[in-house]
């Protein structure tokens, strides 16, 4: 008979391991820099489903949000 002790174990370790996962994946992401190599991984992204890359889809908005936010800090920071 599993614990509930064991239960929260084994939820905790899974949810560590999607962590890591992801952030693995954000890495991977972020190595297509360019704008070919962003039109390339949209092109892969294409031949799937929408529920297929939400995730990617996702990580991508993320990205996306924060280099712009990035930005806005460095030109607010070069009118000073």
């Amino acid at each position: 008979m599993e614990t509930v002790s064991r239960r929260v174990r084994d939820a905790l370790t899974s949810r560590g391991e999607a962590r890591r996962a992801r952030r693995r994946l954000a890495r991977e992401i972020a190595a297509y820099r360019t704008p070919a190599e962003r039109l390339e991984l949209d092109m892969i992204l294409s031949r799937h489903t929408a529920e297929q890359v939400a995730e990617i889809d996702e990580i991508l908005r993320e990205q996306s949000a924060a280099e712009r936010s990035t930005r806005h800090h460095a030109l607010l920071v070069d009118q000073t």
